[in-house]
């Protein structure tokens, strides 16, 4: 369906009631259009008050001043405003892009990747798994590329955004180098990090971990499920997260990030109290990560 595109702003005018109504009804259409358009408003009154601030400082009133020519000036003012605005590399862009990111219309940029010497190429070992790890210069987007179809199809039963699952495996596994492993090395397949409970009848693996006691971080050691393959991983995230009731909140909300991230937390998906603002991040990311390979 093509969208309408916004209508021309009068020529003499930078804002006036017919422009705002014609605004928030593209808002609704076409959101990164109406946030241009913004931007360009908002650029455009900048540069009015500036050049009013510039005539007041460097113009004397004189005797021939009245309304009128007043009128004319402050015309002549918008029109120029409005003319200048909107120009490749002003201020406009740098108000667009604030803007967006306020919106979650774009995600924020990929955080910097480490130096080849110093990126995540080796498993993180069970001793270490509560430590943070960078995203590597290759693995994040070859981690996104691996699992975007168990992604799609856990994304089919639950209704979450893919790009919300693989950035919380991500989350949980370091992009991957920080898997639940057995005690013999081989890998869990557990990319979410769920414990295996009393009801659980798979295999396990059993490691040590940090876990939030009272807000304060503890080493424990706990049981996780573990599985013959990430799909199966994915596919039992998707159970989980659609059979269990403590879950049914988040899935309302789950095609916002910031709700989807914080929902999971208040679920008590994870024990540490930043869960659900480290996973806004990530899903941010990745978010990035995909457009970037589109």
């Amino acid at each position: 369906m093509a969208v309408a595109p916004l209508p021309p702003r009068a020529p003499g005018l930078g804002f006036d009631a017919r422009s705002l109504d014609a605004l928030r009804g593209a808002a609704a259409r076409d959101p990164k259009a109406a946030v241009r358009e913004a931007a360009k408003q908002f650029e455009s009154l900048f540069m009015q008050e500036l050049m009013k601030s510039m005539r007041s400082t460097t113009l004397a009133s004189g005797m021939l001043d009245n309304e009128g020519s007043k009128l004319g000036t402050e015309m002549l003012d918008t029109q120029l405003s409005g003319s200048l605005s909107g120009m490749k590399g002003g201020l406009s862009e740098a108000i667009m892009r604030q803007l967006e990111r306020q919106m979650g219309l774009s995600p924020g940029p990929i955080p910097a990747a480490p130096s080849r010497a110093s990126a995540n190429a080796t498993p993180q070992p069970i001793d270490r798994l509560d430590k943070p790890t960078r995203i590597p210069e290759k693995g994040a987007a070859g981690f996104v590329q691996q699992h975007t179809a168990a992604a799609a199809k856990a994304e089919a039963a639950t209704g979450i955004p893919a790009a919300f699952m693989l950035a919380q495996a991500a989350h949980e596994t370091g992009w991957g180098r920080k898997e639940i492993r057995h005690a013999d090395g081989t890998p869990a397949n557990n990319l979410f990090g769920i414990k295996a409970g009393a009801n659980w009848k798979g295999p396990v693996a059993e490691i040590t971990t940090t876990e939030y006691i009272g807000g304060v971080a503890r080493k424990v050691t706990a049981r996780f499920r573990a599985y013959a393959s990430h799909e199966e991983s994915f596919a039992d995230y998707a159970k989980l997260m659609k059979e269990s009731p403590r879950y049914a909140p988040v899935l309302a909300r789950a095609g916002d990030a910031s709700a989807f991230a914080h929902g999971l937390q208040k679920a008590g998906y994870a024990t540490d109290p930043a869960y659900g603002e480290k996973l806004s991040r990530v899903i941010n990311t990745t978010l990035r990560l995909q457009r970037s390979m589109a």
